[in-house]
């Protein structure tokens, strides 16, 4: 496996790959990477002929106070997940790479979709998301970018960002991976203590709860989100950031649910924030 620093670097192997007719794919990733990531690769090694896989931690999508100098970083351990599930190339770049000194060009969807979900309490999140993966997708060119259910709302915006701005590349999204005991697989579940971790299952429970309710028959998005809330309100160690449905493409609010409609939330389980979410009919 390549490791590249440089956008240069990563030009050049690309260009030589596609004089050989391969196709190519992309894994955006912030690093310290667990099974979810590794299915991201695996999902595009199967589907490309060569795998570029980033690992850098964007500080344009994190907020003041946010956890920027805390997020967990191993890249040693990064880079052993990677070559085993089928990684061609990963780029580590520094900051600099990406952001040189007076960077000013922001990408940003001006719509309200980015302002729902995180987007309410992380106003500059998605800005900071769409300008990292525009870098990437320009530096990379690759054939298809993959990217987690887990994170919805980015996976959303994403997709709107690759329609508006005419890039060329396939968006594949690809399913939540989960604990045995049903937690969503998140580089931040490193910060849970013992007591936090058995704690932030009431999400998956609330899930649970929510597609059940579905099954049974109820379409009622309030009575399903209220339902769901007072679940993990009865967790004393959560605090909920929000509970909402909204409609699956544009992200805004919805009072029905039906098949395609995204049924998300993030719960604060001490200090660590975390989310989860499941589509309706799937």
């Amino acid at each position: 496996m390549i490791i590249a620093e440089t956008a240069a670097e990563v030009r050049s192997r690309v260009a030589e790959w596609k004089k050989e007719g391969l196709t190519v794919g992309l894994v955006p990733t912030m690093g310290y990477l667990h099974e979810g990531h590794a299915s991201l690769i695996t999902r595009a090694a199967g589907m490309c002929d060569r795998v570029v896989a980033s690992v850098f931690v964007n500080p344009t999508q994190f907020g003041p106070g946010e956890d920027l100098e805390t997020y967990p970083r191993d890249f040693e351990r990064d880079c052993a997940v990677l070559e085993v599930h089928g990684c061609d190339l990963v780029f580590h770049p520094d900051v600099s790479e990406l952001y040189p000194e007076g960077a000013a060009t922001f990408v940003e969807i001006l719509s309200d979709m980015p302002k729902q979900l995180c987007g309410k309490t992380r106003p500059i999140h998605f800005r900071g998301v769409c300008t990292v993966v525009c870098k990437l997708f320009n530096i990379v060119t690759p054939d298809r970018a993959f990217f987690g259910q887990k994170d919805a709302q980015q996976l959303a915006v994403i997709r709107r960002m690759v329609r508006d701005l005419c890039f060329d590349i396939e968006i594949v999204g690809c399913p939540i991976v989960r604990e045995s005991d049903g937690l969503a697989l998140s580089s931040r579940n490193v910060y849970l203590s013992p007591e936090e971790r058995r704690a932030a299952l009431v999400l998956s429970r609330a899930v649970d709860l929510g597609k059940r309710f579905y099954a049974e028959g109820e379409t009622d998005a309030g009575r399903v989100v209220r339902a769901m809330s007072e679940l993990i309100s009865r967790e004393p160690l959560a605090k909920i950031d929000y509970v909402s449905a909204v409609d699956g493409e544009t992200m805004m609010p919805v009072e029905e649910l039906t098949p395609g409609v995204l049924v998300a939330m993030a719960v604060y389980i001490g200090t660590t924030r975390l989310i989860d979410n499941f589509t309706v009919g799937e």
